[in-house]
């Protein structure tokens, strides 16, 4: 075993130094799949060209985001059996499809259509395919490998929302969103053909010995449905994600609204945002390596609560206040994307990740439903964004509440 593993080859380097090649090349699809959260840019235009209120702009966000992570434990199932690179370009080609489509929408149902359903389910499809194999190459250190994969997400306004923005000042919404759909599309199915998982048999060389050591150790629930800590987990990231869910969808128009600050600039503010949403992957990541997840779950909570208070208490002209507030938001959000899935492999066995992980993150389309419908809802019943940071407040609240009691590791069947 120990020749196989020195004499393995990827990328014609030894595996070892080989395999560190498969994490920007996995972050490079995921910030194409991560142009999603770029949707507040596209918001605006199209409230004025379809004749729209904020509710009805955010369907095709949200649907995207519910498809998103309704595909996401099918695809799950699916990888083993039909292969990471057929899962990854299946996925690329109906994101692209998606936005190419969206490109010829009239009205926002198409839109909701074409963008939500078909390009969210797209994103669903590839979102785990990086992640699944990074965790297979990287078992010594699969926290930080899995949360240095999944920056490209957060990490995605950074690029595609100036990008966009750019491109809409230029050709439009429609044009804007054909040329990203091209683009995104050769981008994936290029990448897809070198996303492969390890053999069956290798491991990295210094991990074998620690592997022969703990595994005989290790206990993990048999049946998932059974296990507190799986229920704490899918309850804390619903909690999470229907809280950064909702502030990223509405980033842009709150700056704009409640703090009247010029469009470009708050179309320029996602980017920083992304910044902090980004980072905070690989340490989150980091931290639930070495701490009890529980405590890790706690700490965003308490930086969302102090979000929602700097929001409450904002006024026009405060930017300063706006882009602390949206940071630590976008923050938290990014933290919990890589808090879910190590924790999941902590909690659970991590030979069935892709389908554990893939069952957990149904919670991010039940996020993503109830935060942006209800947030919406809020900014038509009152007319502007202040009183969704209430709610949003409570739930982190209970979200310390749930982490304390019910995230914590659970061996029991």
């Amino acid at each position: 075993m120990t020749d196989f593993n020195l004499n393995f080859k990827v990328f014609k380097l030894p595996a070892e130094r080989g395999r560190w090649l498969l994490i920007p090349l996995g972050t490079s699809v995921l910030l194409c799949l991560g142009s999603v959260y770029s949707w507040s840019v596209f918001r605006t235009p199209l409230e004025g060209e379809f004749k729209i209120n904020a509710t009805e702009s955010l369907l095709p966000y949200t649907i995207a985001l519910v498809f998103y992570a309704a595909l996401m434990p099918i695809a799950g199932f699916y990888i083993p059996r039909i292969g990471t690179r057929i899962t990854t370009a299946i996925g690329g080609i109906m994101v692209g499809t998606g936005y190419i489509l969206s490109s010829f929408a009239t009205n926002i149902e198409t839109m909701t259509l074409t963008y939500g359903v078909i390009a969210g389910s797209g994103v669903g499809i590839a979102y785990g395919v990086p992640m699944v194999v990074v965790a297979k190459w990287f078992p010594d250190r699969q926290g930080l490998a899995v949360g240095l994969t999944i920056i490209g997400f957060g990490l995605s306004p950074l690029v595609t929302a100036p990008l966009a923005n750019s491109l809409i000042n230029a050709y439009s919404v429609k044009p804007t969103l054909q040329i990203l759909g091209i683009v995104f599309t050769l981008i994936i199915l290029a990448i897809a053909l070198v996303l492969e998982l390890p053999p069956q048999d290798w491991h990295p060389h210094r991990h074998l010995f620690a592997k022969s050591q703990s595994i005989a150790s290790v206990a993990y629930p048999t049946n998932l449905f059974r296990s507190r800590s799986f229920y704490g987990l899918w309850i804390c990231y619903a909690i999470g994600t229907a809280i950064g869910l909702s502030a990223i969808g509405i980033s842009s128009s709150v700056g704009e609204e409640t703090i009247d600050i010029d469009p470009r600039l708050a179309a320029s503010s996602v980017s920083l945002f992304a910044l902090f949403n980004g980072v905070s992957r690989p340490l989150f990541g980091w931290l639930s390596d070495r701490f009890k997840p529980h405590y890790v779950a706690i700490a965003n909570y308490a930086l969302i609560l102090t979000a929602c208070v700097l929001m409450v208490n904002a006024k026009e002209g405060q930017v300063a206040i706006y882009v602390v507030a949206f940071c630590l938001f976008w923050f938290c959000l990014g933290g919990w994307l890589a808090i879910a899935p190590t924790t999941t492999l902590r909690f659970f066995n991590p030979d069935n990740y892709a389908q554990n992980y893939g069952i957990v993150f149904t919670t991010y389309g039940v996020g993503a439903l109830l935060g942006t419908l209800v947030t919406g809802r809020i900014r038509d019943w009152f007319g502007f964004y202040t009183y969704a940071f209430y709610p949003m407040a409570l739930l982190a609240i209970a979200g310390i509440v749930v982490a304390s009691i019910m995230l914590k590791h659970d061996r029991s069947s």
